[in-house]
């Protein structure tokens, strides 16, 4: 069928072959072989197409089988820690953790996110990793995205990826500045706490969790020196959300770095409905075990080895 006017683009082109690729390969199920015979391509093209589709989040793949989403995991950790949703992912040996929990958590907010909605999101490796697949659906639907804290670059590169074409807010400030008195003005700044305000009343909130660590996310960029973790430690922290940290109770600590967070509070997010976390892996049980005692999130993303521990004690 011929494009009306000027709206035909290589890149409408590109969506319909993989349109149809998806069509051979998932409903008549044609091999990629034969899928490359049928329309002119290579087998590598035709691999290629399929794997950018998963990733978009143009093809989403539903597995309907009682075993889906490890359930009885998923059942427990919402009856113990009073969750309403829980989505564990089956474990894979040498997969990235972030990347497939990310992958998740944007499969779930397809499933949830409808027209002109506004998505919330936090920083972090798994939460990039969500938006980078969310960018079809997003432009699809007309989702905009807010920040839920300053720090424009920690941001920038999900989006870039996803071609996040609908509306963008961000805070548009650091996320840590140099003193308790500067974060202050900024976060009085009508610029700043009415993004933060939409981030607080979007339809969902996705965060990261990080551990305390020298190799966490926080530190690795910056906002705490290796030399700090110890410190930190002995004050009781045991991990953080939007870099403000708690204590194994899920308590937020009285540290002077949360003077200098350009972000919404920990006091605030809880009070959001949809609060979604994404997180998992050996090293982030215990803070997890934290987040879901201090009542920060409402839903919880994760994988089978760490639902497992998070379930030991219970």
């Amino acid at each position: 069928m011929a494009a009306e006017g000027n709206d035909w683009s290589y890149a409408d082109a590109e969506e319909e072959t993989l349109t149809r690729i998806a069509w051979y390969y998932y409903n008549d199920g044609m091999t990629q072989g034969e899928i490359g015979d049928k329309l002119g391509l290579s087998r590598i093209k035709v691999s290629r197409l399929l794997e950018s589709g998963r990733r978009s989040g143009i093809i989403q793949v539903r597995i309907n089988s009682r075993h889906q989403g490890c359930l009885e995991f998923e059942q427990r950790l919402q009856d113990h820690w009073g969750l309403r949703e829980v989505r564990v992912v089956p474990n894979l040996e040498n997969g990235d953790l972030n990347e497939r929990l990310g992958q998740a958590a944007a499969q779930f907010l397809m499933q949830r996110l409808g027209n002109d909605d506004l998505l919330a999101v936090g920083w972090g490796a798994t939460v990039s990793h969500a938006i980078r697949r969310l960018g079809h659906m997003a432009n699809e639907r007309n989702v905009s995205l807010v920040s839920l804290t300053g720090g424009v670059a920690t941001y920038v590169d999900g989006m870039r990826t996803a071609n996040w074409g609908s509306s963008v807010h961000l805070v548009p400030a650091p996320l840590v500045v140099s003193d308790g008195a500067v974060a202050r003005a900024l976060m009085s700044e009508p610029g700043i706490s009415n993004v933060l305000e939409m981030a607080l009343n979007a339809a969902y909130q996705l965060v990261g969790v990080g551990e305390l660590n020298a190799d966490s996310t926080v530190v690795r960029s910056g906002y705490v020196t290796p030399a700090e973790v110890e410190p930190l430690r002995r004050k009781g922290a045991v991990g953080d959300i939007l870099c403000q940290f708690f204590d194994d109770n899920g308590d937020a600590l009285d540290l002077p770095l949360h003077d200098r967070v350009i972000g919404a509070r920990l006091s605030s997010l809880s009070k959001s409905q949809n609060v979604i976390a994404a997180a998992g892996g050996a090293s982030k049980v215990r803070a997890l075990r934290a987040v879901l005692k201090g009542k920060y999130v409402d839903i919880l993303i994760t994988d089978e080895k760490t639902a497992e521990k998070l379930l030991e004690e219970v």
